[in-house]
Order: C-alpha cells, then sequence, then structure tokens
C-alpha cells in the first residue's frame, strides 16, 4: 500500500479504524500526532526517552509534550521529533515499529528518519565508544532478519542507509572519546546469545567465547545489541530510512559484566542522545 512514500500491507485500506493497541492511539487520533513529524527517536527504556525528549526540547528550544498512552512505550513530541521507548530485544521493538510506521504512514510523514539510541558490549573498542552502525548482522553473520510466518522461516534484509549513518557520524565534534562507523550483531539475548559466561546456563568454555568473539571482530562487528536487525529490515522494508547509535559499556573480549559507577554510565549513556540530537539540529537548521 502505498502511501506517504511508504511500502505497507495491501490490507491496511479495508480496516474501518486502525487501532495501534500498544501505543494507545487510533488512527484518527495518530494523524495529528504524527503529522509534520521529520524524526522518531527510539531507546529501549523509558527513562532513557523522557530523558531525550527532556534535553531535545532544551536544545532545540521546542516544548516537550508528553503523549504517552499505554504503560508498554512512552511517547514525547518535541517540535518535529517523536521520542518514543521501543522495549527491549526484537519482539518488543518490531512491535512498536510496527505501530510506529503505520503511525507516520497513517499522518503523511513517510519522509521520516527513524534512528534508534542505545547501549551495547564492545569487541576491541573501549567502554564508552559510540558506535554509528554501518551493517547490522544476526548470528549467521548475514544482514538478514528471520521472521516466521505462518510456520515458515522468511529471510529479510536488514540494511543500513550508508549517507545517513555518515551524516551523523560528521555532526561529532566531541573528540574526547572514540565515535566510528562499525558492524552491529542482533542477539536473541543478552547471556548465551551474546557469548556471555555469566548467565544461568553456559555451556562452552573460555577459549570457545574468545574464539567466537574473535570471529565476529574478523566480519566487521564492533559491538553487540539485541534490536538492530529488526529495525534495520522493517525500515528497509517499508522504505523508511534508519540509523542505530549506541554506546559500548564493556569490552566484551575482557569480561562479560556490565560494572560501571552510576556518574559513568550516565555519561556514557549521554553519549548517543547527544550526537542524534547535533545530527537533527543540523538537519533543522538546513531546511530552515
Amino acid at each position: 500500500m502505498e502511501g506517504g512514500g511508504l511500502r505497507l500491507n495491501p490490507h491496511l485500506h479495508r480496516l474501518d479504524d486502525d487501532y495501534l493497541y500498544h501505543i494507545g492511539y487510533s488512527r484518527s487520533d495518530v494523524e495529528p500526532l504524527f503529522r509534520g513529524v521529520k524524526f522518531v527517536v527510539m531507546g529501549g527504556s523509558s527513562g532513557r526517552m523522557e530523558k531525550f525528549a527532556k534535553l531535545a526540547g532544551e536544545k532545540l528550544g521546542e516544548k516537550v509534550e508528553n503523549k504517552t498512552k499505554t504503560d508498554r512505550f512512552v511517547v514525547y513530541r518535541i517540535g518535529a521529533v517523536i521520542a518514543i521507548s521501543h522495549g527491549m530485544g526484537v519482539p518488543s521493538i518490531t512491535i512498536c515499529l510496527h505501530e510506529v510506521i503505520k503511525a507516520l504512514h497513517y499522518a503523511g510523514s513517510g519522509d521520516a528518519i527513524v534512528i534508534r539510541i542505545g547501549t551495547s558490549g564492545g569487541l576491541k573498542v573501549d567502554a564508552g565508544t559510540v558506535v554509528v552502525s554501518n551493517k547490522a548482522i544476526n548470528a549467521f553473520l548475514r544482514e538478514e532478519h528471520e521472521v516466521v510466518v505462518r510456520g515458515e522461516v522468511q529471510r529479510r534484509p536488514a540494511k543500513l542507509d550508508q549517507d545517513l549513518a555518515r551524516d551523523i557520524l560528521e555532526c561529532q565534534d566531541d573528540k574526547s572519546f572514540c565515535t566510528m562507523l562499525g558492524g552491529t550483531l542482533c542477539t536473541d539475548d543478552f547471556y548465551e546469545g551474546q557469548c556471555r559466561m555469566d548467565g544461568a546456563f553456559c555451556k562452552f568454555d573460555l577459549e570457545e567465547k574468545q574464539a567466537y568473539l574473535q570471529k565476529l571482530c574478523d566480519a566487521g562487528v564492533v559491538n553487540i545489541e539485541m534490536e538492530s536487525t529488526a529495525i534495520a529490515s522493517l525500515c528497509y522494508e517499508a522504505g523508511v530510512k534508519c540509523a542505530i547509535v549506541c554506546v559500548t559499556l564493556v569490552e566484551r573480549l575482557k569480561g562479560d559484566q556490565v560494572k560501571l559507577p552510576p556518574e559513568t554510565y550516565t555519561q556514557f549513556q549521554n553519549r548517543p542522545q547527544n550526537l542524534v540530537i547535533k545530527f537533527i539540529e543540523s538537519q533543522l537548521n538546513t531546511c530552515t
């Protein structure tokens, strides 16, 4: 179905209305909320997105409007920006994205850019490094997102916009830490899927762990998280430009546990937020 520049479900036009259950809006309600939106910034936790919304409001000089209607995902409108939490992992972000993409479509905002900000584990990079993903790969080292539909596995391309990634990187003016392009591995869980040895279960040894992590490095992976192939795939399928900007919290070749002082964690978590706001500022200034 074409509309707002997006490639969507051809059956949507048969609906008298469309209730976006998880964000709590009907089609008629969501149209004004998403009308004129140029950027959708997504992050895992509600607290992170509240903080991002307040920071974006300060930096962009815009009013922050809390548009949250459910306890599943928080939603804020800040001028031309929507900030929304997506929960943890592929299933949660997939649900959120289905509804966000439809909202963009209904509002005629199909040219909006979607950006995920978050945290990750690093490979051969210091904790605190900001990674702008130039590819998202699954556990089989393929740029694909697997979806089971009617009992059949569908493998869909997980492609990121390379120009967008470079444009975001070029907005970084803070040289006190490393900001880089790199590959991102998406896993199904935090522990075994990321080859951690500190979960409730572990059926491999340290040598096997290090060999796997080195294999990832050889494939161009510099960070690991749990949402990248989903956002890359769904946005690519719809024709929406998207990017992923995450900070690393631990160097995984040196350990598994994330143990940072609260002030350091806050400082690290702010780095992707600040960079994305700088990018949004640069884009809005270009349009005026």
